[in-house]
């Protein structure tokens, strides 16, 4: 005991009479009761206003999936010589420069200096630029221009992600799924600012652990980096746990914008054209052929592995203080914000070939979403 905590002789001697005295050492040498410091915040969380009366449109797009995974291979048809470069099912945004790396490899042994691209969405507008670095000559021929794409849809996280069923694929396929996310990467790396619409962002994954995480995650450290596991308290979601990362997200109506941008002034030409049969494109004037057609290899190609799976999303009048992504594992639901509005999402509909907005997947997601941003647990 020290200072104002010190018993004199004469209180030792009353306090022992009353039987106190005990009780007056113990508590002066308890421990005093030690205070755990308040969990701060994480970072600060601008809050997405989710509110019918914000509601910009409804989106709709058709991912084309295989289950074997994407297509890159060369076929030789006719009089051309064409390079396939389709079925990247949910990751075709993500995977776009690094699959169109392989396809242009395959390209280059050929021997030509002119090509024809078919399709003009990521996938397309990535394999017509990588042609051009390489000196070609290049034509793209596309049914839709953006903004009309399926990757314009797409809400542009940054995610190898739904792109193959684990039972269905092979060892040399993971292997070149790895090496074109990989690849990829390095090249939108090369392209964050404003002027792409690529930026790194806070990811925050509600309701995982670490090991529920996507496989790619973990096959990816030097992509993906540190993961951080957070506690309630430092965040303002009613969620037990969350996990977070940092990844790239692309607006996709800037990037797309730009690239084809970037491929006219390099003197590419592009024509709006639907091919009903691979008959027609024996008439083209380029030798080789670059097949970047996503859903449309079903029935031009006849690729019947293909599938749709429709996406849908709500999109919400633009908040540019949101700068991060949220996935809730439980209710199934993310939020991406661009440019254009804060992306609510989500649904998996394999199978499913319309462009028609569900009602009830809308309602779903509007009230997953609501919930979530108000506080409520997820379902």
């Amino acid at each position: 005991m020290h200072g104002n905590d010190r018993i004199s002789r004469r209180e030792a001697i009353k306090l022992a009479g009353m039987g106190l005295l005990a009780a007056a050492v113990s508590g002066a040498c308890a421990p005093k009761k030690v205070t755990a410091p308040p969990v701060r915040p994480y970072r600060n969380f601008p809050m997405v206003n989710v509110s019918s009366d914000r509601i910009v449109r409804q989106a709709v797009g058709l991912r084309p999936f295989r289950p074997g995974g994407f297509v890159v291979r060369y076929d030789r048809i006719g009089n051309k010589d064409i390079v396939h470069n389709y079925g990247h099912g949910g990751g075709g945004l993500t995977l776009s420069w690094g699959t169109s790396h392989l396809a242009a490899e395959k390209a280059l042994s050929l021997g030509h200096r002119s090509c024809a691209v078919l399709g003009c969405g990521a996938v397309g507008l990535a394999t017509a630029r990588l042609m051009q670095f390489q000196g070609y000559d290049v034509t793209i021929y596309a049914k839709d221009l953006p903004p009309n794409t399926t990757s314009n849809v797409a809400a542009g996280q940054w995610s190898p992600f739904t792109v193959f069923d684990e039972n269905s694929i092979t060892p040399q396929f993971y292997n070149e799924f790895i090496r074109a996310s990989r690849l990829s990467f390095g090249y939108y790396r090369k392209l964050i600012g404003p002027h792409y619409g690529v930026r790194v962002v806070d990811n925050f994954y509600f309701g995982y652990s670490v090991a529920d995480l996507p496989d790619a995650i973990h096959e990816l450290p030097e992509i993906y980096g540190r993961l951080t596991t957070l506690i309630p308290g430092q965040y303002p979601f009613n969620e037990p746990t969350c996990v977070t990362l940092k990844t790239m997200l692309i607006d996709s109506p800037t990037y797309l914008n730009a690239m084809m941008n970037d491929f006219r002034n390099d003197g590419g030409k592009i024509f709006v054209r639907n091919f009903g049969e691979i008959g027609e494109l024996l008439t083209l004037r380029e030798p080789l052929i670059m097949n970047c057609t996503g859903l449309g290899s079903y029935f031009l190609f006849g690729d019947r592995e293909l599938e749709p799976v429709k996406g849908q999303l709500i999109v919400l009048l633009p908040q540019p203080e949101v700068d991060y992504i949220t996935l809730v594992h439980g209710a199934g639901i993310y939020m991406m914000p661009r440019s254009d509005g804060i992306m609510l999402g989500g649904s998996r509909d394999y199978g499913n070939w319309s462009l028609a907005p569900d009602p009830e997947v809308t309602e779903r997601i509007f009230t997953r979403q609501s919930e979530f941003w108000s506080g409520q647990p997820s379902v």
